[in-house]
């Protein structure tokens, strides 16, 4: 089956029980054992449920994926994935990673023994100088947020194949449409279902998708002891978003190049960072290995004044947290979603005061391009 079908009814099969063409939401906490020693497949909804169930099969079967779990959030799945390392292990990461993910990796993993080492995961040299004998994982964002550098998945995965090297990419920002990470590669991908799986900005979720059984049995283990599992409203919500997934990545796609060009040959933007430009120093790499360069692009205005005199006048463009939704968001890394981020560290990294990152929707594109260009104005 083609990918959009898969993502419609794989996992979204009629209700056996009355036929219903949507799965009911299991809104309960217990079920009801037949008698002492045997129930249904489902005893506590912390540990499963239906609705849970159902999407982690969406879920890997989009991914091409042995198995996958769901958590209540994009960073509780990453953790989760963190946790199946032990002290004294050590972990090599793409530099410019979301905030969240380097906040959670130097304020607190490190407190249980991990190590850690950041670095520009879009130059191999640098990935394989980087290993030492206790690395045990390659974790990798591609495209990296926000600066938008590429990493060669299918190039990194074989160096570290044959060092027992977990490689885990986070996919969140092309969504399994645009780019497939166990085919090139991957051992583990990690979503934020929060971001384009969900795509309407009503629900949480996070997803981390094996294809290894042992590492699968780890994170369920993980999951249900830690009780970081989605509930089913977000579940049945995610799933519903999942259905359009495919429709709605041609369209944010198709914005994403749009405004990506508009904005490259705007006079008070400095540069573009955006895959899809031939200007990208990882635009063939891009082109290899993803099937669209998607709808995530930053832009540089030089100053922290001028960001601020822009995004003060965006009206169609929704000054807001997050990403991935129909609607375009906008906002400013440095001062929001990499603010627990050194000063240092982002202006090392290229995240600087003046960093715009833009989130295309799927609204009119000519309308996208309007509300930019008049709040440029003010630039």
């Amino acid at each position: 089956m083609g990918f959009a079908t898969n993502a419609i009814h794989v996992g979204q099969e009629p209700d056996p029980t009355t036929g219903a063409i949507v799965a009911p939401i299991y809104q309960t906490s217990t079920y009801v054992y037949e008698e002492l020693g045997k129930h249904k497949g489902y005893d506590y909804a912390r540990t499963n449920h239906p609705n849970r169930k159902a999407l982690e099969r969406t879920v890997a079967k989009l991914e091409g994926g042995h198995s996958a779990y769901v958590f209540s959030t994009g960073m509780a799945g990453i953790d989760a994935v963190f946790r199946t390392l032990r002290p004294g292990d050590h972990v090599v990461l793409s530099e410019a990673v979301y905030g969240g993910v380097f906040r959670l990796a130097t304020q607190l993993l490190v407190h249980f023994g991990l190590e850690f080492s950041f670095v520009d995961t879009s130059v191999a040299d640098l990935v394989h100088a980087s290993f030492r004998p206790n690395t045990k994982m390659l974790y990798i964002e591609t495209p990296t947020n926000p600066t938008m550098r590429v990493t060669d998945i299918a190039a990194v995965a074989k160096l570290a194949s044959g060092r027992n090297i977990t490689v885990v990419v986070d996919n969140t920002f092309l969504s399994p449409y645009l780019q497939r990470p166990i085919e090139l590669g991957a051992h583990i991908v990690v979503h934020s279902m929060t971001k384009y799986l969900n795509g309407h900005s009503d629900a949480m979720g996070g997803a981390v998708v094996l294809t290894r059984p042992e590492d699968a049995e780890k994170i369920y283990f993980i999951q249900r002891s830690a009780g970081t599992g989605l509930a089913p409203m977000d579940c049945f919500l995610v799933s519903r978003g999942i259905k359009t997934l495919a429709v709605r990545m041609l369209q944010h796609n198709a914005n994403g190049i749009a405004v990506a060009r508009h904005l490259d040959a705007h006079p008070k933007v400095r540069k573009v960072f955006y895959p899809g430009l031939p200007s990208h120093p990882q635009h063939d790499i891009a082109r290899r290995q993803q099937r669209g360069p998607g709808a995530m692009l930053s832009f540089d205005l030089g100053t922290l004044d001028a960001a601020r005199r822009f995004l003060n006048q965006v009206k169609l463009c929704a000054l807001a947290e997050s990403l991935g939704g129909v609607e375009t968001l906008i906002s400013l890394p440095a001062q929001m979603t990499h603010a627990s981020m050194p000063a240092e560290v982002r202006e090392r990294i290229g995240i600087t005061d003046g960093l715009v990152r833009l989130s295309v929707g799927i609204e009119d594109v000519e309308d996208i391009n309007a509300d930019l260009d008049q709040a440029l104005l003010y630039v």
